[in-house]
């Protein structure tokens, strides 16, 4: 997969994330795009040790689930930290 193929992925896939997790994580819509191209980064490393298999085609439907899941976890993640920085300056 190219890296524009890769970085439309993982767009996508933060955006769907975004749907999936609703709520007030810090940073916008912009910083969740990025956290979902991260995220891909992610699920693809992930799928790689456990399902032995990455990210390797734009159209495959285990791309885009492993993109989500990786984009969600991060998106989790991203929550947690910023949410613990938001009750110490309030």
């Amino acid at each position: 997969m190219g890296f524009l193929a890769f970085l439309i992925l993982g767009l996508i896939a933060g955006a769907i994330a975004k749907l999936i997790l609703p709520g007030k994580q810090a940073g916008g819509w912009f910083v969740t795009l990025l956290l979902g191209v991260v995220g891909a980064m992610l699920g693809g490393w992930i799928g790689g040790l456990i399902f032995g298999r990455g990210l390797t085609e734009f159209w495959d439907l285990g791309t885009w689930l492993l993109a989500i899941a990786g984009a969600i976890i991060v998106l989790l993640i991203w929550g947690l930290i910023t949410r613990g920085s938001r009750s110490k300056s309030a």
